[in-house]
């Protein structure tokens, strides 16, 4: 049985474990990162299924990783590139559609089309929604307060936000509660009438949620997509050159630089621990290996009810870790494709295809496809957001031909009927279905498929019940309360064990501050020689 001493174990080599691996190195600790699998990145990968595509298996673009990050590890100079993922074409029914672009004017125009009155609130829009993301952007690189503590440090954050709130003007404050209360549908029912472009804009509201469009609190998951930014343009979002897994691979290479060890197909299979203290983990071949620290960046489901005993934890404490909400809602369909699809809206290849394709004709039909989940169903017409990325980035897929990614809502996790072996293709037929109503070649065209439902996610991925964030990002379940209220500071009630995932605040994405965050408060223990 081999034994070794780090300084740090970092539990999973997704993209926030291995931000968390390089800070602490680049502080001077010794660290080890453990994969399970035998590829980094989490869900941020980039794997090929079919001979010369390769996939962005799972996330499938970027937006939400944090500039400081960038900056900090100096991702470029590890070969980071993001390509701008030029706007949104939202194909309709009756053969028209909604094409909104990253030129603003071009933008403005197509609205018009649809109604001048939206047009003109389009600007104004925007502009609200750039002062609420100047409003949360602090709260996203500050470790959460505990409001439940006297302590000068969490109520000076407090005095803080406060302080800020109290500065915006009435309308911003009352903007800021809505965002924090209402619907996105209801939200932006107040600023437009086309239906269309409210049920598109709604979509960003019910990523990795179980919720529908109508559902109060999804008009804070909208402005948290909203707050994604490249080169400091908020609401513009890309693709990594050589699909997610560039950014994952970007950060391990900062990582290993720093001197950090990575090991995939390192599975494990419990933490140690000794008197209420995580003093290393236990692999699943036997090996043990030491540490001061651990830090896990998976899911609150694998760290404390999986890797640990139930006896080595307060019962409160567990309580809260079961009642985490993960209800994963999502499914992906990845094309390799022997052409480019031709819809209906726009025929033939175009700049349409190099953005995002929603399929989110009204408003109703987003909220009919949750109608089908709440009843344990998959939706038979379901909300797609797609992309071509080849299309920016040819070294994706061979020469003349084409991947295509399709984030699909709704797939329940738990089904009311049957199992998602038995109906992972039948999911995938309906979502090719669906796509030919708009595209009718599409099934011609296709010359590989992957069905991931939210059990696949679940098996290849490690994150419970198939959510895409490790948790729904519901109001109960975030900043102080994310994932267990008291315990939102990234630490455990086991000394030395640590969160550092999208479980913890700010959420999920490929955003990178849970990992960030996770490394700063490891290293203020290191330093007060509480780790």
């Amino acid at each position: 049985m081999a034994s070794q001493k780090y300084d740090a174990i970092i539990i999973g080599g997704g993209h926030n474990g291995l931000v968390t691996a390089a800070y602490l190195a680049r502080a001077g600790k010794r660290v080890i990162v453990l994969e399970r699998r035998h590829v980094l990145g989490g869900a941020a990968v980039t794997e090929e299924i079919f001979p010369g595509f390769k996939f962005s298996v799972a996330s499938y673009v970027v937006s939400l990783l944090r500039p400081e990050i960038i900056r900090e590890l100096d991702l470029p100079r590890h070969g980071l590139e993001i390509l701008p993922l030029d706007g949104t074409f939202t194909p309709m029914p009756n053969g028209d559609h909604l094409w909104r672009v990253n030129d603003h004017g071009k933008t403005r125009r197509e609205i018009a089309r649809h109604s001048r009155l939206d047009a003109e609130a389009y600007d104004e829009f925007g502009k609200t929604m750039l002062d609420m993301c100047r409003f949360v952007k602090p709260i996203l690189n500050m470790t959460p307060p505990d409001p439940t503590k006297l302590s000068p440090k969490d109520i000076g954050k407090l005095l803080f936000l406060g302080k800020r709130f109290q500065g915006l003007n009435y309308e911003d404050k009352y903007n800021q509660v809505q965002l924090m209360t209402m619907s996105a549908v209801d939200y932006l029912d107040q600023w437009f009438e086309t239906d269309v472009l409210k049920a598109t804009m709604s979509a960003s509201g019910i990523i990795g949620t179980f919720l529908g469009v109508r559902s109060p609190g999804t008009a804070y998951v909208l402005l948290h997509h909203y707050m994604g930014e490249i080169d400091g343009a908020f609401r513009a979002w890309g693709f990594a050159r050589g699909g997610t897994g560039a950014i994952s691979n970007a950060i391990a290479d900062a990582a290993r630089e720093a001197g950090v060890e990575i090991r995939t197909e390192a599975p494990i299979a419990k933490i140690l621990v000794k008197n209420c203290k995580a003093i290393g983990v236990a692999l699943a071949n036997g090996d043990e290996l030491f540490a001061n620290v651990v830090s896990s960046s998976v899911d609150p489901n694998l760290t404390f009810l999986r890797f640990l005993e139930p006896s080595q934890l307060p019962p409160e404490f567990l309580e809260e870790v079961r009642r985490y909400k993960y209800r994963g809602s999502s499914g992906k369909v990845n094309l390799a494709l022997d052409a480019l699809p031709d819809f209906k809206a726009i025929p033939g290849p175009g700049a349409h295809l190099r953005g995002a394709i929603s399929i989110s004709p009204s408003v109703d039909y987003m909220e009919r496809a949750y109608d089908d989940a709440k009843y344990g169903r998959y939706s038979r017409r379901p909300y797609i957001d797609m992309v071509i990325p080849s299309l920016t980035d040819p070294s994706v897929a061979p020469p003349g031909k084409h991947v295509m990614s399709c984030f699909v809502q709704y797939a329940p996790y738990k089904l009311a009927e049957g199992n998602w072996d038995d109906q992972r293709e039948a999911f995938g037929d309906t979502v090719i279905d669906t796509i030919a109503e708009h595209a009718p070649n599409i099934k011609n065209i296709i010359i590989g498929r992957q069905v991931l439902t939210p059990l696949d996610l679940e098996r290849e991925f490690g994150l419970t019940e198939g959510n895409i964030f490790q948790g729904e990002l519901s109001l109960e379940q975030l900043f102080f309360l994310r994932p267990v209220p008291g315990w939102a500071q990234y630490r455990t009630p086991i000394d030395n064990l640590y969160m550092c995932g999208s479980a913890t605040h700010p959420g999920g994405g490929i955003m990178g501050a849970p990992g960030r965050l996770a490394a700063l408060e490891i290293l203020k223990d290191f330093k007060r020689g509480a780790a």
